[in-house]
């Protein structure tokens, strides 16, 4: 036996290096250009995979089951999308093919956590994950709402807004909570939390007259209890004017985010004011806080017509914009006038609007140049000109709605390419920030993410650096054209994305959350309480 084993090992020894095991893997992705932005590493190599991970990254032949030749092509981490509304089948499958592969809404976010992961196991194509989603959870306080089951969450939201607003008031967005509706609010953003949430997501920028500070200060803090992040579309966004400058409402949440020590993320920080609140927060960062924002980049922006950003002294007064130059109806094609915004927003407040801002043109490329400003498509729901979901056989050319929900990570590099921005640095915007911030909340999916590392999770991205490109644009007919140059896309390992087809079927996305904890951390609000923290001699 020991002479069997020693002349076992003299002829592995006389093997050249890389060929003393000789293995089939999964899949391999060969002669790509494989960049990892964690590390820099920027090299022609092959990779192999093997049970949904990256289990080698070589100069060496390899072999797999399947091969991908990316010749010509990056080899990079899947984008990691943290805002997509239009989260439905139609939407996801054209997110993939603008490659991304982890697709959340971690903005509006959802109720029934639990229930909503479950529906969601193995039937998805991409990695999905939400957060616990205030709006909801005020409009179960404020207008008394049941909103059970798995489907509290977008796409389904606008409708679910125009349900609440069906007596004349929409509560969730404008009343007041006393003392007990805010520890109820409260109490049902812990109790999403305790099933696996990825923080709170808030969207006060619609509610700024309902939504206290003191009401948000404690739905940043029923995060913070379990060290996860507020992601927040921040009050006052995008007015120009003061005393309600946009970085008034940020300096609200990133006080707040300061003050807890905790995580805290502001969507689409893509208007008025942006510079300021990216110098702050690098300026937070540099102390040690866990903040970030999101972009797209676009010149136009999306709602409804109900909200509140829209409404006349709003838009007009504060932003100075003309209703017949900058808001547009997917559905009619062409701008409204004021009084036919007003009769939308009246009989139809969940009804889909393009929003123009004009300064954005020259912002925009600045945009892709900023460190840790993370691309987030705010992708809207797919539907048609009638208002009708799409299903995942409708045609790319049925979509109508913002081109942001089919080509944000295409023109993202296709701008920072024009524009003369490192290659790496892009993809750190839309892949490796967006993991680097989430992991350090602790979330272990994330930390597994966004890096082209052996060890890591096989979400990858195969793409043509100098052709990469966007198709939706907001002519009727091309909103959800998609995008191109972009061959193969593996979710964990499985491939998804075929020569530029998204492959029917397979459904290999996993949940991005944390594990479910036996108790919650909910401690409700007193005046009690709050002297005996915060005076002497009680």
């Amino acid at each position: 036996m020991r002479s069997f084993q020693l002349i076992a090992a003299l002829v592995m020894c006389s093997l050249p290096f890389g060929q003393a095991v000789s293995k089939d893997y999964d899949l391999v992705i060969l002669n790509g250009r494989v960049m990892d932005p964690e590390t820099s590493f920027d090299g022609v190599s092959n990779v192999g995979i093997r049970n949904g991970r990256i289990e080698r990254i070589t100069e060496e032949a390899i072999r797999g089951k399947e091969t991908i030749d990316a010749a010509g092509h990056v080899v990079a981490p899947g984008f990691i999308d943290l805002e997509q509304h239009g989260l439905g089948p139609w939407g996801i499958k054209v997110n993939l093919r603008d490659g991304v592969t982890t697709q959340m809404d971690l903005e509006v976010g959802a109720l029934n956590i639990g229930d909503w992961y479950a529906a969601r196991e193995g039937k998805t194509q991409a990695n999905f994950g939400t957060t616990v989603g205030q709006e909801f959870a005020r409009m179960r306080v404020h207008d008394g709402l049941e909103l059970e089951g798995a489907n509290i969450y977008a796409p389904f939201f606008f409708d679910i807004r125009a349900h609440a607003s069906e007596d004349g008031v929409d509560g969730w967005s404008v009343t007041r909570s006393s003392v007990e509706q805010m520890n109820e609010v409260t109490g049902i953003l812990d109790e999403g939390l305790r099933q696996g949430a990825i923080g709170v997501g808030s969207t006060i920028g619609y509610a700024q007259k309902g939504i206290m500070t003191y009401e948000m200060l404690e739905a940043q803090r029923a995060a913070a209890r379990y060290g996860r992040m507020t992601s927040v579309h921040h009050r006052f966004h995008p007015s120009a004017a003061t005393p309600t400058e946009s970085p008034t409402g940020v300096n609200e949440v990133l006080m707040n985010a300061v003050a807890l020590k905790a995580p805290l993320q502001v969507h689409h920080d893509n208007d008025y004011g942006w510079w300021e609140n990216q110098e702050k927060m690098a300026l937070a960062r540099a102390q040690g806080h866990n903040v970030w924002a999101t972009y797209y980049p676009w010149i136009a922006g999306s709602g409804n017509y109900g909200a509140s950003v829209v409404a006349p002294d709003t838009w007009e007064k504060a932003m100075g914009f003309k209703y017949e130059e900058t808001i547009f109806d997917p559905q009619l094609d062409r701008f409204v006038t004021k009084e036919e915004f007003l009769e939308f927003a009246k009989n139809e407040p969940g009804r889909v609007l393009v929003a123009y801002s004009p300064p954005r043109k020259k912002w925009l490329p600045e945009w892709t140049k900023v460190e840790h400003f993370i691309v987030a498509g705010d992708g809207m729901p797919g539907l048609d000109a009638d208002g009708k979901p799409l299903d995942w056989d409708s045609p790319y050319e049925n979509y109508a709605g913002h081109p942001r929900t089919a080509g944000t990570h295409a023109v993202t590099l296709r701008i920072a390419r024009e524009n003369g921005v490192p290659l790496m640095h892009t993809l750190s915007q839309l892949s490796y920030w967006p993991a680097k911030h989430l992991g350090d909340t602790g979330l272990k999916a994330m930390r597994e993410r966004g890096r082209m590392q052996e060890g890591m999770v096989a979400d990858i991205v195969v793409f043509d650096p100098e052709n990469v490109t966007e198709h939706a644009t907001f002519q009727s007919g091309t909103n959800g054209l998609p995008s191109t140059g972009i061959p193969y896309v593996l979710v964990h390992g499985t491939i998804v994305v075929k020569d530029s087809r998204v492959l029917k079927g397979v459904f290999p996305g996993q949940p991005i959350r944390f594990p479910l904890e036996e108790k919650g951390r909910f401690v409700p609000v007193s005046a009690d309480s709050w002297l005996r923290e915060y005076t002497v001699g009680k």
